[in-house]
């Protein structure tokens, strides 16, 4: 299709965009949104970029894309105790861009906002002559002053992590067939596929956490190196036993069938988990409460006194990971 034959900006926007927006968008027409915080409430804003070939491959689908986007931010909230209030999308369309592609990403994007219960609230659209990029601002709202930081683990916390690690880096390195893969059912591999494409932010969990967790953050650029990070701004250190860190059916697999995969498991990012501390006192409610929105939780360390970078027992060895978590620049 020609540039020529293409909607312009404003029809681009009513036909695709417009159906999924949240009140609060007043129907994509104006210049800006309307969002009315519920009383006694703070709101909790976070952004992030995805370019094409650095977050996500040109041969993903449209829809997630779509999902990946919003849910990296939702995910974001979700550490933070907030509940989603809305989105904002940036998108940025290189010259090759098509109507059925566009349709695809709306459709994908609506149903993820849907299943976040996070509303479109407005965005913009751009051409691009480099590859495809967008943004997401997302909006939460938490209980004045209650919001979780990443910077206030205490010593003799334990550490507390949802779901399972490593799937989502796993189900990349499968995009270059390695050997291991093939001692993998096919339903192992498209687990594994399903988690690095499409996020399940830990989004009910936010009442648990502000409730329970003295930090948290997501597992976003690798486990050892998220908690890296969750423990230098708190300015403690933690000792985390490798054996507890919850491993999928499918990632236990592939660690059985090539066991240094272990180490990508415990760094590689896209998990989107939360990582939380949380006082010894408070666990047994704060499982209750995970059970009660179906949200698995493990137990994989305590937190202790001390700068040094965590350390991961494996095997009566203690191992320190270096990789850190991924940076840009």
């Amino acid at each position: 299709m020609s540039s020529k034959e293409r909607p312009g900006e404003e029809s681009l926007i009513a036909r695709f965009f417009a159906p999924i927006a949240g009140a609060g968008g007043l129907g994509l027409k104006d210049d800006a949104a309307c969002l009315t915080p519920t009383p006694g409430h703070d709101l909790v804003v976070t952004v992030d970029a995805l370019v094409e070939r650095i977050h996500f491959l040109p041969e993903d689908s449209p829809a997630s894309i779509a999902r990946k986007a919003l849910g990296v931010n939702v995910s974001d909230l979700a550490a933070k105790g907030a509940d989603p209030a809305g989105f904002l999308l940036s998108l940025a369309l290189p010259d090759d861009w098509t109507e059925s592609w566009l349709a695809a990403f709306a459709a994908g994007l609506g149903a993820a906002s849907r299943d976040f219960s996070c509303p479109l609230l407005g965005g913009d659209t751009v051409k691009t002559k480099g590859p495809l990029t967008l943004s997401v601002t997302a909006v939460g709202e938490v209980p004045t002053g209650r919001m979780v930081l990443r910077t206030t683990a205490q010593a003799s916390d334990l550490i507390c992590v949802t779901g399972t690690i490593g799937d989502a880096a796993l189900g990349l390195k499968l995009r270059s067939r390695p050997a291991w893969a093939q001692r993998l059912s096919p339903d192992d591999e498209a687990h594994l596929a399903d988690r690095y494409l499409h996020p399940y932010p830990r989004h009910k969990l936010a009442e648990a956490l502000r409730d329970h967790a003295s930090a948290a953050m997501d597992v976003s650029d690798g486990l050892a190196g998220d908690l890296a990070k969750m423990m230098r701004a708190s300015g403690v250190t933690a000792v985390v036993e490798a054996a507890q860190v919850p491993l999928s059916a499918a990632a236990a697999g592939a660690v059985q069938a090539s066991p240094d995969l272990l180490d990508l498991a415990l760094t590689g990012g896209d998990d989107y988990e939360i990582l939380c501390t949380v006082p010894e006192n408070k666990l047994d409610s704060f499982r209750k409460q995970a059970d009660s929105v179906g949200i698995p939780l493990s137990v994989i360390g305590r937190v202790v006194a001390g700068h040094d970078l965590p350390v991961f027992r494996m095997n009566g060895l203690e191992r320190r990971f270096d990789v850190g978590s991924y940076q840009h620049f």
